[in-house]
């Protein structure tokens, strides 16, 4: 039979502890401060919105990170996931490289997103919290949470981006039929919603905008909590069960990578994955280039701002030192919705100003083409988010071609894109378009920069 083409673990082998990659970082990331005081928030400061275990795990300076029987029940459903030997792909591109894909896209709601969904639905049902309010931008995180809170008998009360809502109509049927509750963002429900809409009643939303609507609903009732569906410690430190994963598979193979390439929005998911990696790689047993990718239309990392910023439009969090394209950026409504987040998380921004990992921005033609070529080759449709993974993956891979180098290529496609068929069918049509981002923008979105 040859060489296998999916290395697969068994349920045994799910992680039984997160990785926190803080303790092995040689500095610690900056604290995040109280806009008010401009000192380190301290716990009380969280307690409204996050139940004590998340808060806990938010500044937890353990290596490791045990993970609850009780969430590992759940991640039974879809864990281990699959790691796949790209060989179609490779033929088709003609090159030397080895290309593996660690694949997420099996799990309820199709993507990565479950990783941390249900370990924070079940840390809030442990509190006695009853509902769980959030925002989300394609809807992959809405639905995941959405599960999530059915698993644990909570209810779950999400804003879309406005963009994605009149884009993804499917995905709200997903999270409605999980017992969510849904609202387009910006909306009437809230005094954020309602001052956006009356500035301009035809936005198109941003996650900072649909954060700053689900926080404030969360603020108001004593049996609500708000989920961040990314960008938060805590989150990247639930999704490193990808990573953990992988590392293992790999070894099953006999291979160690050169390349290590995930998609950035808010930065779970590439953290999920390129962390364990950048363990490996400090420790000195391998050495990876670890390649975040993001969406040029909104690209925090390659041409924000480091600084201390808002999480939200409104101002309702704490300020976070992140690579910022300013709180009130308005990213325009290109079809990876998850990836258009003003900010990218502090503790993976500030492991890119270490100079540990590096950052590309693609854009969304260049995207969609890469997602379509890999369909026809390996049959799974990306989602938008993932095929700027697999435009990066493609690249280094021709690169290859031409270089005779036999680079391993390992890549998180870590979603599916049944729910985006209307956006390839416009790229597939020659209506889809790519915007170019002025600098101006950007420019004038970090005018609004907390001073700190």
């Amino acid at each position: 039979m040859g060489e296998p083409t999916r290395v697969l673990l068994d349920e045994s082998r799910i992680p039984r502890n997160w990785y926190n990659v803080v303790p092995d970082l040689p500095t610690p990331p900056p604290p995040v401060l109280h806009p008010a005081t401009l000192q380190p928030v301290g716990p009380d400061d969280l307690t409204p919105l996050f139940p004590a275990a998340l808060i806990e795990q938010e500044v937890s300076g353990e290596r490791f990170v045990p993970v609850p029987d009780g969430v590992l029940d759940v991640y039974r459903l879809w864990r281990p996931t699959p790691l796949i030997r790209a060989r179609r792909l490779e033929r088709a591109l003609g090159t030397p490289a080895r290309i593996y894909y660690k694949y997420e896209g099996g799990s309820p709601s199709g993507s990565h997103k479950p990783n941390t969904a249900v370990p924070q639905a079940y840390y809030n049902a442990r509190e006695d919290v009853r509902r769980l309010t959030t925002e989300t931008g394609a809807g992959q995180w809405g639905s995941a949470l959405a599960f999530a809170c059915a698993q644990y008998g909570l209810a779950c009360e999400v804003w879309m981006v406005r963009a994605s809502y009149d884009q993804k109509p499917y995905r709200r049927t997903l999270m409605k039929i999980y017992g969510a509750t849904l609202h387009a963002s910006p909306s009437a429900v809230t005094t954020a919603g309602s001052r956006i809409l009356a500035e301009d009643p035809h936005c198109t939303g941003s996650l900072g905008i649909a954060i700053s609507e689900a926080v404030e609903v969360a603020g108001q009732h004593d049996d609500t909590r708000y989920a961040l569906g990314s960008v938060l410690n805590h989150v990247l430190l639930h999704q490193t069960v990808i990573g953990e994963e992988a590392l293992e598979q790999l070894a099953i193979l006999g291979e160690t990578p050169d390349v290590v390439i995930g998609c950035t929005g808010g930065g779970s998911n590439f953290a999920g994955l390129a962390f364990p990696f950048l363990r490996e790689k400090l420790a000195g047993r391998m050495d990876p280039v670890l390649r975040s990718v993001e969406p040029a239309a909104c690209p925090s990392l390659t041409r924000g701002a480091y600084a201390y910023d808002f999480g939200d439009t409104a101002g309702f969090t704490p300020l976070m030192k992140m690579h910022t394209l300013g709180h009130t950026f308005v990213p325009d409504p290109i079809h990876a919705g998850g990836l258009r987040y003003h900010g990218m998380s502090p503790l993976l921004s500030h492991v890119y100003e270490l100079g540990l990992v590096e950052a590309v921005a693609v854009t969304q033609t260049e995207c969609f083409d890469a997602g379509i070529r890999f369909a026809r080759a390996e049959g799974i449709v990306p989602a938008p988010e993932p095929s700027h993974a697999v435009a990066a993956t493609i690249a280094e891979a021709l690169r290859c071609a031409e270089s005779g180098e036999e680079k391993v290529i390992v890549m998180s496609l870590c979603g599916h894109g049944h729910f985006d068929l209307p956006a390839y069918e416009s790229r597939l049509a020659g209506r889809l378009e790519d915007f170019t981002l002025p600098q101006e923008r950007i420019d004038a979105a970090l005018a609004h920069l907390p001073a700190v």
